[in-house]
């Protein structure tokens, strides 16, 4: 299917994410034929977006370029390698099964309605301190997260929506020790299109009612930066933080299929906790 260009701003957070991660392969005229864009946060890896052009399909280009990534997210040590398709192309999870990838739980995107309202407790948001304090929050976000799913680490989403100007990442403590987190954009998605949004990228919760509080939090900074509404990408792996959100009265947008290479799984936080990691740009 046809999907809207994306904001080039987006896309300068999606190629320096992903660093040498970033590939493209050009035609003997130097027109890109294919590309494909492989992220690695810590031991997290995944891919997309992806794509091969029109006239360069059935050729043997996207094996090429999927095998590609496994090869580079392997080389670089990552101990999941993901990806996320439509759940009714039935063709290009078929593709990915023979390349190994074994289809698990729904990416289900939600979204909530921005509220202003006075927010009680202690949460912070990164871009309201200074270099050294910030960088020490996003060392003790890395820490609780690394605590809880060994090897995974946002420290450089968390860098690159504060240094291109995409979002923020708001963080809740409770006695001095990180509850929850979350990083999220504001930018548009999509070239051309209003800003309505405020996406949540990721989002680590140590508990239950750290997740609702921590919904709590992003609601108001959806307001406060004067966007309708909160997107999340919602693993339903995690049912009790689904059920929270429809409670909440988010309503369902479109859902993903969540995919890993055989032997290379996602990692599963505690059963009180909650971990969503977008692996869609």
């Amino acid at each position: 299917m046809r999907v809207p260009q994306l904001n080039p701003d987006v896309w300068r957070y999606a190629i320096r994410d992903a660093g040498r991660g970033a590939m493209v392969w050009l035609d003997d005229a130097g027109e890109v034929v294919a590309f494909n864009i492989a992220h690695r946060s810590g031991a997290e890896g995944w891919m997309g977006p992806l794509a091969v052009r029109t006239d360069r399909q059935e050729m043997g280009i996207g094996r090429t370029i999927v095998t590609a990534a496994i090869e580079w997210l392997r080389a670089e040590g990552a101990s999941t390698i993901g990806l996320e398709t439509m759940p009714r192309t039935v063709d290009n999870i078929g593709f990915y099964g023979r390349l190994g990838f074994v289809p698990h739980h729904l990416t289900v995107t939600m979204t909530g309605e921005a509220a202003r309202r006075r927010v009680a407790g202690e949460f912070t948001r990164l871009s309201e301190l200074n270099g050294a304090a910030r960088a020490t929050l996003a060392e003790r976000c890395r820490q609780r997260v690394d605590r809880s799913a060994a090897g995974y680490d946002f420290t450089r989403e968390i860098e690159l929506t504060a240094a291109l100007g995409l979002g923020d990442t708001v963080v809740i403590e409770r006695d001095g020790a990180v509850e929850a987190l979350a990083v999220w954009h504001s930018a548009p998605l999509a070239e051309a299109r209003p800003a309505e949004e405020l996406r949540v990228l990721k989002a680590f919760a140590s508990s239950g009612d750290a997740f609702e509080r921590l919904f709590v939090v992003l609601e108001a900074c959806a307001a406060r930066a004067h966007r309708r509404r909160v997107a999340v990408r919602v693993q339903t792996a995690y049912a009790e933080a689904y059920r929270t959100l429809l409670a909440r009265g988010y309503r369902v947008r479109w859902t993903d299929l969540r995919m890993t290479l055989h032997g290379f799984p996602e990692a599963r936080v505690p059963d009180s906790e909650v971990l969503f990691s977008n692996w869609e740009i």
